[in-house]
């Protein structure tokens, strides 16, 4: 187990942050922490993403990893199990302001990632879900980081034959993604 440092970034996510399928070292999150080892501004990245976790799910593991880690920032990759569920948008959200407010209450600033779910779930409740992020991110003030997947599933040769989940040839280019959004949000 790593210990807490001067600066952390803790990622809470589910599948999409883990690496479905993936080798861990291959994992956008992986490669990306792997990247930022030789930067010099030293921030460490924790990867405590578990595949199929629900908001709920990453709310309940969240104290420990709040209290193990120290995080200076906590990117939250979180909802899109929900989504995919069927679950009421109010219930998703209510759980995501949890998890804020957590976050928040340690000193730690959140960030949170825009989630979009397949269009067969009907539009409106495709909107319903997708309006979630931009409402907290404006409602707390916090950095909404654009979803990278929809830069990836327009590239069949990039998804699992799921067509949910990015691949290992995905990841290098969710790393450089994700490295430009991150860096830009923890500098404000």
């Amino acid at each position: 187990m790593q210990t807490a440092t001067a600066k952390n970034l803790l990622i809470l996510g589910d599948s999409l942050s883990a690496g479905y399928q993936l080798s861990v070292q291959n994992s956008w999150a992986s490669l990306l922490a792997e990247r930022w080892k030789k930067d010099p501004s030293g921030v460490q990245i924790i990867n405590a993403s578990i595949s199929g976790d629900t908001a709920a799910q990453g709310l309940a593991r969240l104290p420990a990893l709040l209290e193990q880690y120290k995080p200076d920032w906590v990117l939250i990759e979180l909802g899109a199990n929900d989504g995919l569920r069927g679950f009421m948008p109010q219930d998703i959200e209510q759980e995501l302001v949890k998890i804020i407010t957590a976050v928040h209450n340690t000193g730690a600033k959140p960030l949170l990632m825009q989630i979009r779910i397949p269009p067969n779930y009907g539009k409106r409740y495709s909107d319903a879900f997708s309006a979630i992020y931009p409402r907290l991110a404006e409602q707390y003030k916090i950095q909404l980081i654009p979803f990278y997947m929809e830069k990836v599933v327009i590239k069949p040769e990039w998804m699992l034959q799921d067509g949910l989940h990015p691949n290992a040839d995905a990841q290098p280019f969710i790393a450089d993604w994700m490295d430009n959004q991150l860096k830009n949000a923890i500098t404000q």
